[in-house]
């Protein structure tokens, strides 16, 4: 009887995570190769067996796309990696960016019952291998289609927002072509994330599944400019804009239109999507300073700092106006940009740009900062200390301080309402915006937020649109 219970007792659990392998410093900051090298299946099984499989799951309350967390990864503990992905599928198409670049820290894996005494159960990480091992295996699984509608569907922006749209709908059956301005799909994915935190064949990948489902994308197609939505309306049935928030805030400070000035967006386009750092290969020259100083503290700013390691800096800083414990980037980019030699100077606030004679930058006039009384963020404000004024050396400075919309959709559409901060109005729960027949989602409402975020906007103005255009939600 006592070996019967034994046999019973369940397997004790590992109360912390399963390491990821990675690139060592020294390797990865000479290369733009992915840091991270993903789970073998051993240790993907290793770390889906910590679940508990709660039978009420916190986890997918945290999830903006409403994911079956423990389903999918119950299948990776039964070694069935294709029926895993196929549950993801069922919510979203872009498992292998998520697994990659959206905090699940601050969203399914900060509600998991295990995190309240052990280390959560490493939910991205397990997202990333099913994606992963399902492109290993060079067959993807379409889901079966319903029966066409008739309906024509615009899809404006072939970002996380856009793609979710273009994939909900069409696996219902509408008819969809998606419009996007640059000459390679994936928005933010393709041009704002380097390649060694998000390779750019993953993107292509991911959406190449989306046309696979007999999406339509066309390329260099600037709406706003090449047609308005106005005009889109008289051949679509609906229309939804994900155009994301493709313009740079900057510090507005003396001296920022020196030579050597860039927003973290011009910076990294270049490198990402216009690939300078594979120049002359790639026709797209981009300067390589010795001191490179970006402004900024979050997701972007890290990026940026990392990118100037790997182009060749000596030294690369992030100058930020509050300290450590303030700073919004994820934990794990901070940490991958400390081991990188990134050098970080809190409690410091640019006040001016310095050029030389020939208008180029040479350095930032710098204030230093104490943290005073929380401000509307719940985080403390910084407040200059007199006379703490000196002098930063660099050749180059990288704004990374936030982004909006692009103004070019909101001026050219009438009927559209329009926010303070330049971002089209919509509907939280539908996507509706205030023109008849148009939808929006992700940063063009919001503003500059993460991938996942705009994914569960997309999948609730398909929602939506899908009611309308079959007359759902007026039954």
């Amino acid at each position: 009887m006592a070996d019967e219970k034994k046999a019973k007792k369940k397997p004790k659990i590992n109360p912390k995570r399963i390491s990821m392998p990675k690139q060592t410093p020294e390797e990865r900051v000479r290369n733009f190769e992915e840091v991270a090298l993903g789970f073998t299946p051993e240790l993907a099984i290793q770390e889906a067996e910590r679940c508990l499989q709660c039978k009420k799951p916190k986890c997918v309350e945290g999830c903006p796309v409403e994911i079956d967390i423990p389903g999918f990864i119950a299948k990776i503990v039964e070694k069935d990696f294709n029926g895993s992905i196929a549950v993801l599928k069922e919510k979203q198409a872009l498992a292998a960016v998520c697994g990659r670049v959206c905090p699940q820290e601050e969203q399914c894996e900060i509600l998991c019952i295990l995190g309240k005494k052990m280390e959560p159960v490493a939910v991205g990480r397990l997202e990333r291998f099913a994606a992963d091992y399902e492109a290993s295996q060079g067959k993807v699984e379409i889901p079966h289609i319903a029966k066409k509608t008739g309906k024509r569907v615009a899809v404006v922006g072939t970002g996380p927002a856009g793609v979710t749209v273009a994939a909900d709908l069409a696996v219902l059956g509408h008819d969809i072509v998606m419009y996007e301005a640059l000459h390679d799909v994936g928005g933010v994915l393709m041009y704002g994330i380097p390649e060694f935190r998000l390779p750019k064949d993953i993107v292509r990948r991911e959406v190449d599944y989306v046309k696979k489902l007999g999406v339509e994308i066309i390329f260099d197609y600037v709406v706003g400019k090449t047609r308005t939505i106005n005009a889109l309306l008289e051949d679509f049935d609906a229309i939804f804009v994900g155009a994301g928030a493709g313009l740079p805030w900057f510090l507005e400070i003396p001296g920022e239109n020196l030579n050597g000035v860039y927003s973290a967006n011009e910076y990294l386009t270049r490198v990402n999507l216009m690939k300078g750092f594979r120049f002359p290969e790639f026709d797209t020259p981009i300067k390589r300073p010795r001191r490179v100083a970006v402004v900024g503290g979050g997701n972007v700013a890290m990026d940026s700092a990392r990118t100037a390691l790997r182009l060749g800096a000596d030294e690369s800083h992030i100058v930020y106006r509050r300290s450590r414990e303030e700073l919004p980037a994820r934990l794990e980019e901070v940490e991958n940009a400390e081991e990188e030699g990134v050098i970080f100077d809190f409690l410091t606030l640019p006040i001016r740009c310095i050029g030389n004679d020939h208008g180029w930058l040479v350095g930032m006039e710098c204030l230093k900062m104490e943290l005073g009384a929380p401000d509307d963020s719940g985080r403390r404000r910084p407040v200059p200390i007199e006379g703490s004024n000196f002098v930063m050396e660099c050749e180059a400075m990288v704004a990374s301080i936030g982004n909006s919309p692009n103004p070019l959709i909101p001026q050219t559409t009438t009927g559209l309402e329009i926010g303070r901060k330049g971002n089209i109005v919509a509907d939280e729960e539908t996507g509706l915006t205030s023109l008849d027949k148009v939808w929006a989602g992700g940063d063009v409402v919001t503003g500059a937020a993460t991938v996942i975020n705009a994914m569960g906007a997309g999948r609730k103005a398909a929602r939506s649109m899908h009611e309308y255009l079959t007359g759902e939600n007026n039954k």
